[in-house]
């Protein structure tokens, strides 16, 4: 079975729509403080702007791991 793992991390806009922005296989030792400073600065810096939107508050951020098995199909 082959895991992988995403960071999420979650911004409102301006008009309070929920949107996440997500990194391919963090690294393992990242920390609460260094997640919290990087979702700050995008926020700061107003470095996205989904759909035209300003991002306007941190809601969440989350390790998530998936694991996916490949089965040979022989059809």
């Amino acid at each position: 079975m082959e895991i992988t793992k995403k960071l999420l991390m979650s911004f409102k806009t301006v008009s309070g729509k929920k949107v996440s922005i997500s990194v391919d296989e963090p690294r393992e030792n990242l920390t609460e403080q260094e997640i919290k400073t990087a979702m700050t600065t995008i926020l700061s810096k107003n470095i996205f702007k989904p759909g035209g939107e300003d991002l306007a508050s941190l809601v969440e951020a989350k390790v998530v791991e998936t694991g996916t098995t490949e089965y040979d199909l022989v059809l």
